[in-house]
């Protein structure tokens, strides 16, 4: 394996085992060699995050515990070389505004292709 063709390692944080399941599925779909860590709430999302050292975490906002955009910030401020994208149902300006001022970016829900593919995109910017 050759520096340039690195496996990545993604973090997927959402209580919702469903949409675990779609972004998983999506994802190795297009990059099957990725790794895939997942956490259930954003407090073991932020601990996979220092015991893996993703690439790159997408991040649910309303889940049990902490709220994702908490659990992206501390991510982020500990992590800062992690690419998040926070998708979330709740399409509040604050909560897009939030996101882009922690350095991540916001997708709207529902998990589908089309928002899978515009995180990919940016992870891989």
């Amino acid at each position: 394996m050759t520096s340039n063709t690195a496996i990545k390692k993604l973090l997927i944080v959402d209580d919702s085992k469903v949409s675990r399941m779609i972004i998983r599925a999506r994802v190795l779909d297009v990059y099957p060699d990725w790794e895939i860590i997942e956490a259930t709430n954003g407090t073991d999302g932020i601990a996979a995050a220092h015991e893996h050292k993703p690439d790159f975490c997408t991040m649910d906002i309303n889940m049990p515990g902490i709220l994702g955009t908490e659990a992206a910030e501390r991510i982020l401020q500990e992590l800062p070389n992690i690419r998040v994208v926070i998708f979330s149902a709740n399409i509040q300006e604050s909560f897009q505004d939030r996101a882009s001022a922690m350095g991540a970016i916001f997708v709207a829900k529902p998990i589908t292709e089309k928002s899978i593919a515009e995180a990919l995109r940016y992870f891989l910017g």
